[in-house]
């Protein structure tokens, strides 16, 4: 091969890979841009798609027990007080960070039969209100203690956003429940 074969392999292939060694260009082929197979683990969809299948089987396992738990005698002051469960709810809320999660335990609940509708809403309310922690939680990790500034404004407004709309829903729930029960 003469130099003007060298230039002319260059010319047409810039990276040189016309000319590379056997060993260089394996090493080339793994790490350059292939398209990928859909079933291979490290593909971002098969990833994403994958996780919300786990996050469903995990929910219905969750609701699952929490149907199994449909005998509460002992908890039944709490169960039956729709303003125990919203504050209750908002524990829960703040300690799972998922309103998701407390959601899902309340549907679980109301299945099986332990919870009273009007105490469901006053806890999904409860859970509404409760995920307004995770803000509080984020302004202080970016603000490196409490949150100043615009931190602060956004979580004061998200806060107080939900708490007024559970404090002025939380009055009616009986005609809110006798609602939802007509469907």
């Amino acid at each position: 091969m003469s130099l003007f074969d060298t230039f002319d392999t260059y010319k047409n292939d810039p990276l040189n890979i016309g000319i590379m060694k056997k060993k260089d260009r394996k090493l080339y082929d793994s790490w350059k841009y292939k398209s990928r197979n859909f079933m291979e683990f490290n593909n971002p969809v098969f990833q994403t798609l994958l996780g919300l299948v786990i996050f469903y089987i995990g929910l219905k396992m969750f609701s699952g027990g929490m149907k199994s738990m449909s005998h509460l005698e002992n908890l039944q002051w709490f169960i039956s007080n729709p303003y125990w469960m919203f504050l209750g709810a908002i524990v829960c809320t703040l300690l799972w960070q998922s309103s998701s999660l407390t959601t899902t335990a309340v549907i679980g609940l109301v299945a099986s039969g332990a919870l009273p509708l009007p105490s469901a809403i006053a806890a999904i309310l409860g859970a509404n209100v409760g995920t307004t922690g995770t803000i509080w939680i984020a302004g202080m990790l970016v603000s490196d203690g409490w949150p100043t500034g615009i931190t602060k404004q956004v979580a004061l407004i998200h806060t107080g956003v939900n708490a007024i709309m559970a404090i002025a829903l939380l009055p009616f729930i009986q005609p809110i429940a006798r609602f939802v029960s007509r469907f």
